[in-house]
């Protein structure tokens, strides 16, 4: 689960992390407001939603008076902003942060994740903050560092030592860094966090850090656990569809494809998606109906995918190892005549009663297309699609 830059840095404040003031505002009148409360001769003015690269979007601007902030608040409220993360449809923006300028000298760069590799928390450190730290990655590989944190010993002096050796510190911010690094990790751990990315983190002109840009996302499978990260979710930021999904249970994941996919199992699922690529088509969604789908749940995964414009085919693979292949294809058919599917419908189905799953659909009358193994349905599914 993602949340905005201004529940990040609140976050990261009531863990004693430094981070400018700043308030909320859905309205110009609001931001302006906000700025005279904060206070001070220069304000930031930045849109509120789950992308990076909103500045290079015109979704971060700066303002010299409470006036001028009402005037940047009214131009970015209401946009659709485009950055190289939301893709060319854009996200709307129905808020805005406004934050006291700051006096920057250097931007730097750090991040905290899970490395899967190692299975540990790895933090990620540059020099090079501001920029894209996948093409520093690229281009300059050596301006980054990774450090893994032993959960055995955890987190230590050490540590942030290290990193503020990284980011070439010295003085009153080498100390704040290792203060830094220990507070951010215990708000990982404490938080069943994801990411935590901090760019850029800045040196100020006081030779001070400031944490003046933050992303965070959690681990959905820990949220029960934590009902205060829960309330943080904003639904308008998410796709429509996902959310509608997780009502009934279905874990799906939108796609830019035309084939759409119902499938059993989120291996199952990805290895369906890959093959249909192997065929020369593209997956319309991730779906995965889990291991025990009733024909409730298989009916509204189908509502689902047919949403979805782009949709020229259905590709349902279902395996029957808990999940039985009569429930499914009882599901097919009534959902085939509720919703008079109008698109090829290819379905292979293989375990638990499978016999009479297949009877089930031969007997149903419908225009379903039967495949015996996944590369046999994912040909025929893209084969009906071009014809």
């Amino acid at each position: 689960m993602n949340i905005h830059e201004y529940q990040a840095k609140d976050l990261m404040a009531s863990y004693g992390l430094p981070t400018a003031k700043g308030i909320v505002a859905v309205s110009p009148e609001v931001a302006r407001a906000a700025a005279q409360k904060i206070g001070g001769d220069l304000w930031v003015v930045k849109a509120q939603v789950h992308a990076g690269g909103r500045g290079k979007g015109g979704g971060v601007k700066i303002a010299k008076s409470p006036d001028e902030v009402r005037e940047l608040a009214s131009e970015i409220i209401g946009m659709q902003l485009v950055t190289h993360q939301t893709g060319p449809q854009g996200k709307k923006v129905s808020k805005i942060y406004v934050e006291e300028g700051s006096s920057i000298e250097r931007e730097l760069y750090l991040s905290l994740l899970v490395d899967r590799a190692s299975s540990r928390i790895s933090f990620i450190a540059s020099t090079q903050g501001g920029m894209d730290i996948e093409k520093v990655a690229v281009d300059t590989p050596d301006k980054i560092i990774s450090i893994d944190v032993d959960p055995a010993s955890g987190i230590s002096g050490f540590h942030g030592r290290q990193i503020a050796f990284a980011l070439g510190l010295s003085g009153e911010a080498f100390k704040q860094c290792i203060k830094l690094v220990a507070g951010l990790y215990k708000l990982f751990l404490e938080k069943d966090a994801a990411l935590i990315e901090i760019n850029p983190l800045v040196v100020t002109g006081d030779g001070n850090l400031l944490i003046l840009d933050a992303k965070m996302n959690f681990d959905d499978n820990a949220l029960y656990r934590h009902k205060d990260i829960m309330e943080l979710r904003d639904i308008d930021e998410e796709e429509p569809t996902e959310v509608e999904a997780a009502s009934f249970d279905l874990n799906y994941v939108k796609l830019d494809g035309n084939i759409g996919c119902m499938v059993n199992g989120a291996g199952l699922a990805m290895g369906t998606m890959d093959i249909i690529k192997l065929e020369g088509a593209a997956p319309a969604n991730f779906l995965d109906v889990g291991g025990g789908a009733t024909k409730e749940q298989v009916f509204n995964a189908f509502k689902i995918i047919l949403s979805d414009p782009n949709v020229e085919g259905i590709l349902v693979n279902i395996f029957g190892g808990i999940m039985r292949c009569d429930i499914i294809a009882q599901g097919i058919v009534e959902a085939a005549k509720g919703m008079d599917i109008k698109v090829p419908l290819v379905v292979r189905l293989e375990g638990t009663n499978v016999a009479l799953g297949k009877q089930i659909l031969k007997d149903s009358g419908l225009a379903i297309i039967p495949a015996d193994d996944l590369g046999d349905a994912a040909k025929k599914v893209v084969a009906a699609v071009k014809a």
